[in-house]
């Protein structure tokens, strides 16, 4: 287990599984997110889903799996792209919206500041 396959990956609430036996995690959304309620995670051999407290992008970057995680906001910028060419089309631009959407995005992209700490 050299190339790390086999490693332990925290799930939360006291619960581990093998990195390389998971196949699925998935965001809990609307009301059946909270108390610690984060993500569901499929294990291989396991019947149902695990409950995790962490959330889904700290689970698969502990997993090594750190393009996946990007891909969320290249679908985000894309819908962005989209919206814009759709309301341009139409000719009904609102820029404060675009405004908004285009600051959160970049957001996400930001680092803290090297030497910054966050607490």
């Amino acid at each position: 287990m050299a190339d790390g396959a086999g490693r332990m990956i925290f799930l939360g609430f006291g619960k581990y599984a093998r990195a390389d036996k998971i196949y699925a995690v998935e965001p809990i959304t609307g009301q059946d997110r909270g108390g610690g309620q984060r993500t569901r995670v499929w294990i291989e051999g396991v019947p149902d889903p695990i409950i995790a407290s962490r959330t889904e992008r700290t689970i698969l970057s502990d997993m090594g799996q750190e393009a996946a995680i990007g891909a969320p906001l290249l679908d985000e910028a894309l819908a962005l792209a989209e919206r814009i060419v759709h309301d341009t089309d139409k000719g009904r631009v609102d820029l404060n919206d675009l405004g908004r959407r285009a600051r959160r995005l970049l957001e996400k992209t930001s680092r803290p500041a090297e030497g910054e700490k966050l607490f």
